[in-house]
């Protein structure tokens, strides 16, 4: 099977599950997956967020999911909880199906390590 089958194959079933679990079966599009992953981080799942928190949760998620590529490295929690990541490579100019791309691996190899999926 190929790299792009698999992927696609994976992203389905990622995209499958969590809409049955937080969207009452509605599907869930790459930002809102990305928001989810940025409670996850956070820890703080029942809180509710402003706007600029909802921006900064989304900023935590995809640091968290460019770690593993050498992209950022986690630093620190700031006094409220907050984790802080410092950029270690400028991340490659991308078009915007290749950003889509990285970040449906990134999401499907975090789901795969916190075991959600197979």
């Amino acid at each position: 099977m190929s790299r792009d089958t698999e992927l696609k194959e994976r992203w389905d079933v990622l995209v499958e599950k969590l809409s049955a679990q937080f969207a009452d079966g509605d599907t869930l599009e790459l930002d809102a997956i990305i928001y989810l992953i940025g409670i996850q981080e956070l820890g703080k799942p029942h809180a509710k967020y402003k706007k600029d928190e909802k921006i900064n949760l989304m900023h935590i998620a995809i640091c968290r999911l460019l770690e593993p590529y050498g992209y950022y490295e986690f630093e620190m929690f700031d006094e409220d909880g907050w984790p802080h990541y410092k950029i270690k490579e400028e991340l490659p100019t991308l078009k915007a199906g290749e950003q889509s791309v990285l970040m449906k691996e990134a999401l499907v190899n975090y789901f795969v390590e916190k075991q959600y999926i197979d």
